[in-house]
C-alpha cells in the first residue's frame, strides 16, 4: 500500500500552521514532512523541527541534484520539499502531509498527480489581515508584500482539489479529516 501525499497551501497567516497541528494531534499516522529554506530562523525556530535551515548555496546544490520534489522562492527566500523522505514514507504506506506555497502546489500537481490538494482561505481580507500583521513576526513592508501576494494565491484557489474556509480550527480540522479519509488517506 503507498501512502497520499496531502498538500496544504492558502495565503500565509491564513492559519495552515494551527490546522495541521491539530491535523497532526488526531491523526498520528500522518507524517508532517519539514521544508527546507534559505531565510533566517524566527525566534523559538529549531532546525529540523518547523524547517531545515540551509545557506544558499546548500540549497542550490540540493537543485542541481534534483534533490527536491517541489521548490520556489517566496518572500525573497528559497523553500522545497525534499524528495527522498516523502518517498520513503509514501512506500511504507504512510501519507505525508506538506505545507507549501501556490507554486510548491502546481509542481506538486504535475509530478504527482494523485496528491490531494488542499487551500485554506480565511473568512474575510480583513480578518487575513489582523491575523498576519498581528503575529509580529516580520516587518510591516514584508507583511504588507504577503498581503498583496495572498490576493493572488486566493484567485487561484480553483486549481486545488478541495478549499476550506478557516473561520474555526476544529471545524476546518473535522472537514479536512473527513474528505482525506474518504480519499483513502
Amino acid at each position: 500500500m503507498t501512502g497520499r501525499l496531502i498538500v496544504i497551501s492558502g495565503p500565509s497567516g491564513v492559519g495552515k500552521g494551527t490546522v495541521i497541528a491539530e491535523i497532526l494531534r488526531r491523526r498520528p499516522d500522518i507524517w508532517l514532512s519539514v521544508s527546507t529554506t534559505t531565510r533566517v530562523p524566527r525566534p523559538g525556530e529549531q532546525d529540523g523541527r518547523e524547517y531545515f535551515f540551509v545557506s544558499e548555496e546548500k540549497f542550490t546544490e540540493i537543485i542541481e541534484n534534483r534533490g527536491f520534489l517541489e521548490w520556489a522562492r517566496y518572500a525573497g527566500n528559497l523553500y522545497g520539499t525534499q524528495r527522498d523522505p516523502v518517498a520513503q514514507r509514501k512506500s511504507v504506506g504512510t501519507s505525508v502531509l506538506l505545507e507549501i506555497d501556490l507554486a510548491g502546489a502546481r509542481q506538486i500537481r504535475r509530478n504527482d498527480p494523485d496528491a490531494l490538494l488542499v487551500f485554506i482561505s480565511p473568512p474575510d481580507e480583513e480578518e487575513l489581515e489582523r491575523r498576519l500583521l498581528g503575529r509580529g513576526t516580520e516587518s510591516s513592508y514584508v507583511a504588507r508584500d504577503r498581503l498583496a501576494r495572498a490576493k493572488d494565491e486566493i484567485a487561484a484557489s480553483g486549481e486545488f482539489d478541495r478549499v476550506l474556509v478557516n473561520s474555526e480550527v476544529s471545524a476546518t480540522a473535522d472537514e479536512l479529516l473527513a474528505w482525506c479519509e474518504s480519499s483513502g488517506a
